[in-house]
């Protein structure tokens, strides 16, 4: 639902009533994760999706049938024989969509919503399994502790609520919480989904090259805050690097050190220079980020993990290179490359192998995969 902050507060503002149908739970082979939503305005009006269209009409008339009754509520949707276009998930898996009314009142998410609009880091934990006296409650976590509403069970449930979700805020993860009743930690009679909204992860990119330019343009895609690093003020430029949202003109090591990185970093050194990898890449590997690549032939990878040894970085530390980077598309051009990257990037953060999907016997949207930090 925080994915929709942006009209969602608009319809806030406006005093339109609205209804949310948010994802909560998925099995199989289902389509979106858990968080994704689909609103409805009163006036019919739609922004966001649950199923990529296997199943929007139905869950669209159950948002008309929310903001009438005024009550929340929890459907199942799975593949159907006799009516899979209609009402079923044509990919065979299943999800559980909590719809809920927002007709006044809701004081935790919209507050929830009014942070995300502005960027600010905040998570929304909800019941969405347990009593029906609990089903829907809100609680609003920012990440310095504070919070705001409570899930009706108790101030030890909420306490408890409280240090999961920040657990996931901490690392910009969206996902679900077991609890009891009484607040332990226990599994058992409350499901709460916790959805966080965090600032863009971001990708630092070190070599202004004609690649790097490339790669830019597929993090923004992807959702990063891209940074371009290199200490030729010649080339690392805005006119070189229009769509960068941050250029800096520094050594790539000292830059590294100084700025801030955390567990979705991902790191792109494309120098392709001794002198700048050695120091960058020594201290790369000693960072808890996501993900560190860097370019070059294998004759260079082999060099330069001579000379990373040399330096000092443990075979456990040089295990997390990802060199030559890229994954094996036979990329070519600065586009190509940029694509091979991304794929690489992606398939790290979601445990992804790389492989064609023709030929695979899985499912294809695996509900068994750890989601990653985003």
């Amino acid at each position: 639902m925080l994915d929709l902050a942006g009209p969602l507060r608009e319809w806030i503002e406006e005093g339109r009533d609205f209804a949310v149908a948010t994802v909560v739970a998925v099995g199989g082979s289902a389509p979106r994760p858990p968080g994704a939503a689909l609103a409805v305005s009163a006036d019919g009006t739609a922004v966001g999706s649950v199923s990529g269209g296997c199943v929007e009409g139905a869950v669209y008339d159950l948002c008309l049938q929310a903001l009438q009754e005024g009550e929340t509520l929890v459907e199942r949707f799975g593949y159907s024989d006799e009516d899979a276009f209609t009402v079923g998930l044509t990919c065979g898996g299943t999800i559980d969509v909590m719809i809920t009314p927002f007709a006044g009142g809701r004081r935790a998410e919209r507050a929830a919503l009014a942070a995300a609009a502005r960027s600010e880091p905040v998570a929304l934990a909800r019941v969405v399994r347990g009593p029906s006296g609990l089903l829907g409650q809100a609680l609003l976590v920012r990440p310095d502790g504070s919070s705001d509403g409570g899930l009706g069970g108790g101030p030890e449930l909420d306490r408890a609520a409280l240090d999961r979700a920040g657990a996931l805020l901490d690392t910009g993860r969206t996902g679900t919480v077991e609890l009891s009743e009484d607040g332990s930690h226990c599994p058992g009679g409350l499901t709460l989904l916790v959805e966080s909204a965090a600032p863009p992860p971001r990708m630092i990119v070190f070599g202004a090259i004609d690649f790097a330019a490339a790669l830019v343009r597929a993090g923004g895609f992807l959702g990063y805050h891209v940074t371009v690093c290199d200490a030729r003020p010649v080339f690392a430029t805005r006119a070189r690097f229009p769509q960068a949202d941050e250029i800096v003109v520094d050594w790539p090591d000292r830059y590294l050190r100084r700025t801030e990185t955390d567990g979705r970093t991902v790191l792109c050194v494309l120098t392709h220079d001794a002198k700048f990898d050695i120091p960058l890449l020594t201290e790369a590997l000693r960072l808890p980020v996501a993900y560190v690549g860097a370019m070059g032939s294998r004759r260079t990878h082999e060099d330069r993990n001579r000379r990373l040894r040399d330096a000092g970085v443990s075979e456990r530390e040089l295990a997390r290179l990802r060199s030559p980077i890229g994954l094996d598309l036979g990329a070519r051009t600065p586009e190509e490359t940029a694509v091979s990257i991304a794929a690489e990037i992606v398939a790290a953060r979601h445990g992804g192998t790389g492989a064609p999907l023709t030929g695979l016997s899985r499912p294809i949207h695996r509900a068994d995969r750890e989601p990653q930090p985003v």
